[in-house]
């Protein structure tokens, strides 16, 4: 930001000592920096509500974008008079009836805590 090379810094520290005095030097120099610890949070916030209206002014823009590409497409492909009469699919039975889950030939099934399924009684 500022272009200072190492002469002008010991021109300016000379002229700081001569001026402001070694005793009081430190706490200018803390003075100092606290003010420009300030100023850069003010900036801080100042970008950021910057960059924060920027952003909402492209989402209005890409917004505006997006409802004229919508308008434009519905009325490229205009909706059917009955929605709801576009064949969907359908969810049908199969043919086939599905396995008995007491097939008593099932050799895998070894449970002792059911009666076998021809027995009436509990």
């Amino acid at each position: 930001m500022f272009d200072l090379s190492i002469s002008e810094i010991a021109i300016i520290a000379i002229i700081a000592v001569v001026v402001i005095g070694p005793k009081e030097l430190p706490r200018a120099l803390a003075t100092a920096g606290k003010w420009m610890a300030k100023g850069r949070g003010i900036m801080a916030n100042f970008r950021t509500g910057l960059d924060a209206m920027v952003r909402e002014a492209e989402l209005q823009e890409m917004e505006k974008k997006w409802a004229s590409e919508n308008e434009r497409i519905m009325r490229e492909h205009p909706a059917l008079p009955d929605d709801s009469a576009v064949d969907e699919p359908k969810m049908e039975p199969l043919d086939a009836s599905p396995p008995d889950a007491s097939d008593p030939s099932d050799p895998s099934d070894n449970r002792t805590d059911f009666p076998p399924a021809g027995d009436p009684k509990p």
